[in-house]
């Protein structure tokens, strides 16, 4: 098994890197936080543009001008370690799992492919969704264009728009939502259940590579400040305790870094219930660090870091908590 990208995968994430770097996404961040959701979907349309989206459609799934590219996992979680790394906003891992969702041919003969998948594919539109097991709660259904329900019973709903107001959430920039009950009828049935199965495996693996991200960007800053800030005439990076709690943050992402590869290989539900807790605990563990080493400062929104900081406990509890992800891993006997 090759844990190691190729060379034509890490082109694709230095491409995505390049392009993040060069989009002010904290200015992004914070607008999308106050309702301005503008500058985000102009972001979200590049990205689109570099086929990420597309990575999770087959080829003949949509209409001819938004064609997949063809499933690619790999490819996807390599991309979403660089959306984590960036903090980028909005609905990221529900519009994949929700494009996965659609395209799978448990749903009937593609109708619903051909009448959602070409805006999301091209990033002219922004899908969240619910799915059973995932939670009862719609991330930026405020910012979305569709919002897609999927009920225990197997009944794929395309919500209204009367979603409840947004619950208040430790990171501004991720507003919560329930959809309600009602809605378009679009498919019911056993396939419906199926694919929202594996929709929410998608979910899940891509949250994992967004908290991988999002973990080795605090770890990068902490470093970064580490270095800068000096206490009793020497930078406070240079104290073993510092260096061992900074070497006990940077185990735990390498840590998880192939189990979040091993499972964009598989697909397997145990895989990625594996790098799901090891990701999500790795970046919360990354956070605690930056906050503790940072003092005072890391404490201010005016702050970038403070961007990261408030990504990390969501990341790690959305779509599978770490109990609910243990529990899967070791089951009661």
């Amino acid at each position: 098994m090759r844990f190691l990208p190729t060379d034509e995968q890490s082109d694709f994430a230095r491409t995505l890197r390049a392009l993040l770097g060069a989009s002010d996404v904290p200015a992004v961040v914070r607008s999308w936080s106050g309702g301005a959701y503008g500058p985000g979907r102009a972001l979200w349309t590049r990205l689109a543009d570099t086929g990420l989206f597309a990575l999770a459609a087959p080829q003949d799934a949509g209409a001819r001008k938004y064609e997949g590219l063809g499933v690619h996992p790999v490819e996807l979680a390599l991309g979403f370690v660089e959306l984590g790394r960036a903090a980028v906003p909005g609905p990221l891992a529900e519009t994949v799992a929700a494009v996965a969702l659609l395209s799978d041919q448990g749903l009937g003969d593609g109708a619903l492919a051909e009448r959602f998948l070409p805006g999301l594919l091209s990033g002219e539109a922004v899908a969240t969704l619910t799915l059973a097991g995932g939670g009862p709660y719609a991330l930026d259904a405020a910012a979305a264009d569709h919002v897609f329900t999927v009920s225990a019973a197997g009944a794929l709903r395309l919500a209204g728009a009367g979603a409840g107001p947004p619950m208040t959430s430790l990171d501004p920039a991720r507003r919560l939502s329930r959809p309600g009950p009602d809605g378009e009828l679009l498919a019911a049935g056993p396939g419906v259940a199926a694919a929202a199965g594996a929709a929410l495996r998608w979910a899940r693996l891509l949250t994992a590579a967004q908290s991988l991200g999002v973990g080795e960007a605090l770890l990068g800053r902490t470093v970064e400040y580490v270095k800068q800030r000096t206490q009793f005439g020497v930078a406070i990076g240079s104290f073993q305790a510092v260096k061992h709690r900074l070497a006990d943050t940077l185990i735990a992402l390498e840590f998880a870094r192939p189990l979040v590869w091993a499972a964009a290989l598989t697909l397997a539900p145990r895989d990625i219930a594996a790098a799901k807790v090891a990701a999500g605990e790795a970046a919360y563990r990354a956070a605690l660090t930056a906050l503790q080493l940072h003092g005072a400062v890391g404490y201010t929104e005016e702050l970038d870091l403070s961007l990261w900081l408030r990504k990390a406990r969501p990341l790690r509890d959305a779509w599978g908590t770490p109990s609910t992800c243990r529990a899967e891993l070791l089951p009661a006997p």
